[in-house]
């Protein structure tokens, strides 16, 4: 884990967003203040993956629906 102060953190915030993809990174302020910065794993979704609603149309009337889409 590599610590910084706030100043050094705010003049290297692009260099620290890099390193806490790695690791833990700490942050002090000057009154003693300890902050703890570290990144979120990203969620591998499919945009695609989307919840499901209740509904009464049955299969028949969806595909009634698309054929008549279809025709007119």
């Amino acid at each position: 884990m590599k610590g910084f102060t706030y100043s050094e953190a705010r003049q290297n915030l692009s260099r620290l967003l890099i390193l806490a993809q790695k690791e833990e990174i700490e942050i002090r302020r000057r009154d003693g203040a300890l902050f703890s910065l570290s990144s979120k794993k990203k969620k591998a979704t499919s945009p695609f993956d989307v919840p499901g609603i209740k509904t009464k149309a049955t299969t028949q009337d969806i595909l009634d629906a698309v054929r008549d889409s279809r025709m007119g």
